[in-house]
């Protein structure tokens, strides 16, 4: 005997609910993976919405009732991870030799061999540029690079700890106000892109790829910045 009307809609509402339910608990997860703390917000505030939903649906108010929570809780934090305007930046430059700039790079070398730049290995030279970009006071960044006699600078390592993976520091490095370069004065910046990632990241900084020459990205400095960074 076939189900009537009613049985298939209550069956498909219960279907719908239970993909909610999983979809919720995915996001939720997921969210606890990322690196990047303003995308472990995102999707913990997506999570809590979205369960939120689904306890409402069935019927359980307690649950209900923390996932407003989790929710407010995200949102807040959201809120002043985007609003916030106050955070310092700054270049450290640094001995090609420094104690902390090889304990840097071997602590976090998985990371960028991994991932970033697997053909990365770091040989110290007095002729290469080593710089800590700051944020807040807290080393959040290395660029290595080196200028060449074309009056150009190759990037050789631009790297940046996951938690802050929100291409602030990128734009920060790349622009006038870094005095990355100073004294150096490159009529421009350019880069092997190891992988997809690593170009899309290229791109963002507004580099473009050079014609006839797959995997360089170069981005043209119009004047180079004028402060000196602090040396350690």
């Amino acid at each position: 005997m076939a189900p009537d009307a009613r049985t298939v809609s209550a069956m498909d509402s219960n279907l719908a609910i239970e993909v909610v339910g999983y979809t919720a608990s995915a996001l939720i997860v997921l969210s606890i993976t990322q690196k990047s703390i303003l995308k472990l917000r995102l999707l913990g505030l997506i999570g809590a919405l979205v369960f939120l939903t689904y306890s409402i649906a069935i019927g359980a108010y307690p649950i209900a009732v923390v996932n407003v929570i989790a929710a407010a809780v995200h949102g807040w934090y959201l809120r002043k991870l985007i609003r916030r305007k106050e955070e310092v930046f700054r270049i450290l430059h640094v001995r090609p030799d420094s104690s902390y700039l090889l304990d840097f790079l071997d602590f976090y070398r998985d990371e960028i061999q991994g991932r970033f730049q697997p053909e990365f290995i770091y040989e110290p030279s007095e002729d290469q540029v080593t710089a800590f970009v700051l944020r807040d006071m807290v080393p959040a960044g290395l660029l290595i690079g080196e200028a060449k006699d074309d009056g150009t600078f190759e990037v050789k390592l631009d790297f940046v700890i996951p938690q802050y993976r929100d291409f602030k520091i990128g734009s920060y490095v790349y622009s006038s106000d870094s005095a990355l370069l100073t004294g150096i004065a490159p009529t421009c910046v350019w880069a092997e892109a190891s992988n997809r990632d690593h170009g899309r990241y290229l791109r963002r900084m507004g580099f473009s790829e050079c014609p006839g020459a797959p995997g360089r990205y170069e981005i043209q400095l119009a004047t180079p910045a004028a402060a000196a960074g602090a040396v350690a």
